[in-house]
């Protein structure tokens, strides 16, 4: 793929990520806290995809965790501190979703305001980062 149809694709995973991001911060408005966790899970994951692909490479995986300790540049300043972040979002990813991810609860039961809060901080966080480093790509 060219440059300019790599920078292309992460463009439009830039934007799909967006507007997660704009979703979670509508589930969370509207009291649905756990759906909030899952899609601002998933606006960091794409964000972080996009970064891929502005490197020119194609991401695998859904674990952002992983997709930050493998990204082939060091872009993260505190890798530590970012390896943190995406395995917060991780634990978003399955249990938010169905009503067997946790015993005996269901995902509405399990997450709260702060979860969301935190949840979109962190996708919030890495949104700004991806834009910023495809921007400079």
């Amino acid at each position: 793929m060219s440059q300019s149809k790599l920078h292309h694709e992460a463009e439009r995973w830039l934007q799909t990520a967006s507007e997660d991001l704009r979703a979670a911060q509508a589930l969370r408005a509207a009291g649905l806290y756990a759906h909030a966790c899952f899609i601002a899970q998933q606006c960091a994951e794409k964000a972080v995809k996009a970064m891929w692909y502005a490197t020119g490479q194609e991401p695998w995986g859904h674990s952002i965790q992983k997709l930050v300790m493998q990204f082939p540049k060091h872009v993260f300043a505190d890798l530590e501190i970012w390896t943190e972040r995406a395995a917060a979002l991780d634990k978003f990813y399955i249990p938010t979703r169905y009503p067997n991810g946790l015993p005996d609860l269901t995902p509405g039961e399990s997450y709260f305001l702060r979860d969301a809060d935190q949840a979109i901080e962190y996708a919030s966080l890495f949104l700004d980062m991806s834009r910023r480093y495809v921007a400079q790509t």
